[in-house]
């Protein structure tokens, strides 16, 4: 090395030394400087805003912290990882992020490099905060923890910081968590004070945000993900969530049952060993009310995401709320506890020492927050060693299941009734971290041919457990609080398998072959299934078997392009086009249209001259309540997705809404009956109000009711399905002429019978449920014989014979048995032949009624076409 080259070298590292020495003593302002008061305090919040500027102010200061961009909120803000270590492990996070990776997920690291990397490498601990947006306490302790551990001289934290490295997102909803601070202080100091934030706190999906974490559908999701599915590969996550007031005052890991059977039991105990030290050290810092295995259970992919299943330490904690960051005062005889795990509010193994009762606040939360939050650090310093050697080990053993255990594949065959949701199916994989291969040439396995560009996922991946859990179908593991006694109830819904909820083909091949392993191409990009046209093709046909075909007629309307559906099958050039297809004659936005689209159409040299009708885009009023209407949301979110233009109605709107000229159909998502005609809950014969400022509890009233019934009877199109349906199972009524006096009276013909059903044991929690299809029916266009919904108990429908101006036809049934494909169902046999999609007739208006959400969290694409097709539905004449 020459003179000149070492003297640039040693003048470099001076200079950076320098840079290091001059960061450590500029003065790092306390939060309570930089905020003009200390978060946490009670009455008073930071917004996203304030505090990534104060977190970069540490990342500026502070040779500890520094802050990396990791994605955008769906309202474009950026996300963050704030990293907290020490200087060196700060200085070294791209060797540190390698070495991750590398223990993650490659099985072969030789015995000596292994015991190199486990002595060089930290464990990172990542915290998602507040990712439901009220429970503000994670999010509001962020800057006091990030500052203490910034600064602190501490030689026990300075100790966890050399072994650890804490990876701090500061607010997984930043969206959300403006909008509850500005709600919060729009209300401060009235007697609204601490009232709920009216809508959804997110651009669509609010507290189902945690749902989202199998169909990564919105953009912070995605972000929060690929922390551990591709980029950085920390060892152990918590989600940190707050709960009900009145009950224990903090949840800490283990979870209660049931628990995924996918995932291995060394995992299990290593969260066991976290959440014991956790409920120790709280202890010792005087917290009272901290309870383990309550209420929350881990057999679904949303109280730690989808991070257990990948080999993640995955944690979850839950503090009681305040009202927003008013404290709220307990009474000791109101306190309560659920029943899972806990059954009465007293001392006990699962609750050592109860909360007494008292004031709450966000001041107390806090508290709670920052003393779990070391706890988590100092058991990982604690581990070091032990929790990068079971990274590796846990990698090394599931690979060797995948090579050595059945089932050994999943093959999804190219040749789908759906190839959109292959390509979105191969897409979303890889999006998890999985690996996707192609088939290179024809094979026989288990006396079934697959093909040449047949999709193959070996399960012999690091991430096994996710792969199984999202192929599979769902089995709900059945427990009980005693032998033979009350079942366990699941916290929420059991199923998530992405193709039974996408319509995808799949094969599980039990018998591994050297010869398929020999013949796989991965998959390395972006998975389309696109060909070349000549520049001067401008006629297209789209079967109505692709979702996707939906989303281009939809956005080539708007783009201004005529389309045209075939209303009887087609056969062209030696293939079939069922009713519904496309054709779509485009413009000089082509490219626009199918930038957006996986799929290639068939081109035609000139339109099909008969069996057609031209489609105009309808125009849609989508009802959202403001009662945090998280279904509205997602079929908000769904529109958008799919270029479908909607106005929102809130309920009240009706009243003075001029439906009949400006809309062509009202769509009512799931949301309770009660709320939107009467801006009230309703459980059994009891209403209750709501937590809501008075002017966001009108319902429809009887004006908006006579309103909507005025725009059925003007040929109108109403959709509604799941809670909002029982609005139509009533005596209805509609004006005869002008007067407001003279009313025709009538019932629709049908009935929901879910309660009778309930009352004869039917029990389906959120179930993927079997339904047999109309045939040659325009609502069923591009649909399968059968298919499976998403089905949460109610409604139920029967019919009967109409009078009248009133027809009915049965859209879809239930079948006499076998009806549950994915999750757990009791009494299914009372469902026979029941009714879970119904058209009826009203004179000229029309009204289409679901059992199930056709887009259940964005997560059920083999039921979409229903309700496009719905959409798409002709008024009559």
């Amino acid at each position: 090395m020459s003179a000149l080259i070492k003297s640039i070298l040693i003048a470099g590292l001076i200079y950076a030394v320098s840079l290091m020495v001059l960061k450590a003593q500029e003065k790092v302002l306390s939060p309570e400087e930089f905020f003009g008061f200390k978060p946490g305090t009670n009455r008073e919040l930071i917004n996203y805003e304030k505090l990534i500027e104060y977190l970069d102010t540490l990342d500026v200061k502070s040779e500890r912290v520094k802050m990396i961009e990791i994605g955008k909120s769906p309202f474009d803000k950026p996300m963050y990882i704030c990293f907290i270590s020490s200087p060196e492990n700060i200085a070294s996070l791209d060797e540190l992020k390698s070495l991750n990776k590398r223990l993650a997920l490659d099985p072969e690291i030789p015995d000596d490099q292994r015991t190199e990397l486990f002595g060089k490498g930290r464990v990172f601990v990542m915290a998602a905060l507040s990712m439901h947006s009220r429970e503000v306490g994670p999010s509001q302790s962020a800057p006091l923890i990030a500052y203490d551990l910034a600064v602190t001289t501490d030689e026990n934290k300075l100790n966890w910081l050399e072994n650890v490295v804490y990876m701090m997102v500061p607010c997984h909803n930043p969206d959300g968590m403006d909008m509850i601070v500005e709600n919060y202080y729009k209300y401060k100091g009235t007697k609204y004070e601490g009232s709920d934030m009216p809508g959804v706190y997110h651009k669509y999906i609010g507290h189902d945000n945690n749902r989202d974490f199998v169909t990564l559908s919105q953009t912070d999701t995605r972000a929060i993900a690929a922390i551990y599915n591709k980029d950085w590969f920390p060892q152990v996550a918590v989600q940190k969530h707050q709960m009900g007031s009145s009950g224990v005052r903090y949840v800490v890991p283990p979870s209660h049952d049931p628990i995924a059977e996918n995932v291995d039991a060394s995992l299990w105990n290593w969260i066991g060993i976290f959440g014991t030290n956790m409920i120790k050290d709280m202890t010792s810092d005087s917290l009272a009310g901290i309870a383990q295995r309550y209420v929350f259970d881990d057999f679904w992919p949303g109280s730690t995401g989808t991070c257990v299943w990948t080999n993640v330490i995955g944690m979850l904690t839950e503090a009681a709320n305040a009202q927003t960051a008013t404290p709220v005062f307990i009474e000791p005889n109101e306190m309560s506890v659920v029943g899972k795990g806990l059954s009465e509010h007293k001392k006990s193994v699962n609750m050592p020492l109860p909360w007494e009762g008292g004031w709450w606040g966000l001041e107390d939360i806090v508290k709670y927050e920052i003393s779990s939050t070391l706890s988590m650090l100092k058991t990982a310093s604690s581990h070091r060693e032990e929790i990068l050697k079971f990274r590796n080990d846990l990698c090394r053993s599931e690979v060797n299941k995948g090579k050595s255990e059945a089932p050994f594949y999943f093959i999804m065959p190219l040749n789908q009734s759906d190839q959109s949701e292959l390509a979105g199916t191969v897409n979303l994989l890889r999006e998890h971290g999985i690996s996707v291969f192609e088939l290179k040439n024809e094979l026989v396995l288990e006396n079934v041919n697959y093909h040449k560009g047949d999709i193959v996922v070996p399960l012999a991946q690091p991430f096994r457990p996710l792969i199984k859990e999202i192929f599979e179908p769902q089995e709900y593991p059945l427990r009980h609080y005693t032998p033979g006694g009350e079942a366990i109830k699941p916290y929420g819904n059991t199923s998530w398998s992405l193709p039974l909820h996408r319509g995808v083909k799949s094969f599980e091949i039990s018998v591994r072959s050297k010869e398929l392993e020999n013949s796989l191409n991965p998959i390395e990009s972006d998975y389309q299934l696109k060909s070349e046209f000549e520049a001067n093709q401008t006629i297209f046909l789209f079967t109505s078997r692709n979702n996707e075909s939906y989303k281009a007629a939809f956005v080539a309307m708007s783009l201004g392009m005529q389309v045209k559906r075939l209303i009887r099958d087609v056969t062209f050039e030696n293939e079939l086009f069922p009713a519904g297809s496309f054709i779509i004659a485009t413009n000089s936005y082509k490219d626009s249209l199918f930038n957006q689209l996986n799929i290639s159409p068939v081109p035609l040299k000139q339109n099909l001259a008969t069996d057609l009708e031209e489609i105009k885009m309808p125009r849609i009023a989508l009802v959202e309540s403001w009662f945090q209407d998280l279904d509205a949301g997602w079929t908000r979110f769904l529109f958008d997705d799919y270029g479908i233009p909607y106005s929102v109605l809130r309920p009240q709107d009706f009243e003075k809404a001029n439906l009949k000229d400006k809309f062509d159909m009202v769509v009512f998502p799931s949301e309770g009956a009660d709320i939107i005609k009467d801006g009230k809950f309703k459980r059994g014969e009891n209403f209750y109000l709501s937590n809501y400022p008075p002017e966001y509890t009108k319902g429809l009233g009887i004006k908006g009711m006579d309103n909507l019934m005025n725009f059925l009877d003007n040929g109108g199109i109403i959709i509604s399905w799941g809670e909002s349906v029982p609005i139509f199972d009533n005596v209805l009524q509609i004006k005869v002429g002008n007067s407001d006096e003279v009313k025709e009276e009538f019932r629709l013909p049908f009935r929901n019978v879910a309660d009778e059903l309930t009352k004869q044991g039917l029990y389906c929690p959120g179930s993927l449920v079997k339904v047999e299809l109309a045939g040659d029916n325009p609502l069923t266009w591009g649909m399968p014989e059968e298919a499976g919904i998403l089905f949460q108990g109610s409604p139920v429908f029967t019919t009967s014979v109409p009078v009248f101006d009133m027809d009915r036809r049965v859209i879809a049934h239930f079948p006499e048995k076998d009806l549950l494909i994915s999750g757990y169902i009791e009494k299914e046999e009372t469902l026979a032949n029941k009714s879970a999609m119904i058209w009826l007739k009203k004179g000229r208006g029309q009204l289409v009624l679901m059992s199930f959400s056709p887009q259940f969290r964005a997560s059920t694409q083999g039921t979409f076409k229903l309700l496009f097709n719905s959409l798409l539905l002709k008024k009559l004449q």
